[in-house]
């Protein structure tokens, strides 16, 4: 990859060789130690030439990558040219980019989907403050904290996927980005889930979502703009969407 080299890389055909022999379609390979992610390039480069969909699961600790070492300083280097943190994770996901563009521009199978996206999760810790106090140890300030149980830091994203995760929903679906007045909304799989995280949520705006008829929808719980919407939300469900299952975090 742009004349970085590892020490003791797998060997791109041998793991192709592999998923012809062993997997079909729709199967998901795993790789617990991405490296320079090989595994992945094999899986694109197999599908492409059998037009087998397959899925890959890689996982790479975010190793540092040292410029002064001689091994290691080519690698780097590039992270610096690319403007990322230099560690082999970051190596990981510019292989997996540069593979599958290089895949889509060559000649495929016409049965293969040419999927060659994917998604970076991080292990982090909870998105939710921690609220458990002692009871003597409460001070009416504490109280005012607790209104946002969620912590400061965290973006929508962060919250949309702690809910996938909470409600075992397949974290490769498509996911779409949309304003709805003048709210943003995500729709996961067009309406398998529905969840809007922004503060100041109207009855309107609910009642426009439910018209979606979603099999599930998920706000931030101190999003709405009154008490009053947020009792009325799940009255609002039962009456134009009696089968979504409605949550709040």
């Amino acid at each position: 990859m742009g004349g970085v080299a590892f020490t003791f890389p797998k060997p791109t055909a041998l793991i192709q060789l592999f998923l012809e022999q062993l997997t079909e379609e729709n199967d998901i390979v795993m790789d617990f130690f991405a490296g320079s992610g090989t595994t992945a390039d094999a899986v694109f480069r197999q599908s492409s030439l059998d037009g087998k969909s397959r899925q890959f699961i890689l996982v790479q600790l975010p190793e540092a990558l040292d410029r002064e070492n001689s091994a290691q300083g080519a690698a780097a280097e590039l992270c610096d040219k690319l403007g990322v943190a230099r560690n082999i994770a970051e190596l990981s996901k510019e292989r997996i980019r540069r593979a599958g563009k290089r895949i889509i521009e060559g000649e495929t199978h016409p049965d293969w989907n040419r999927d060659v996206g994917f998604r970076v999760l991080k292990v982090d810790t909870s998105n939710m403050k921690d609220v458990y106090y002692r009871p003597d140890e409460l001070k009416q300030s504490d109280l005012l904290d607790m209104v946002d149980n969620v912590k400061e830091d965290r973006t929508a994203e962060d919250l949309l996927f702690q809910v996938l995760v909470d409600w075992g929903v397949d974290l490769t679906l498509p996911i779409r980005r949309e304003t709805v007045q003048g709210k943003t909304v995500f729709f996961v799989d067009d309406n398998a889930l529905v969840a809007c995280f922004d503060r100041g949520i109207s009855e309107n705006l609910v009642k426009e979502l439910a018209g979606h008829e979603p099999l599930r929808v998920v706000f931030r719980d101190n999003g709405f703009v009154s008490d009053a919407v947020k009792i009325n939300v799940t009255q609002i469900f039962r009456q134009l969407s009696p089968s979504t299952e409605v949550k709040a975090i």
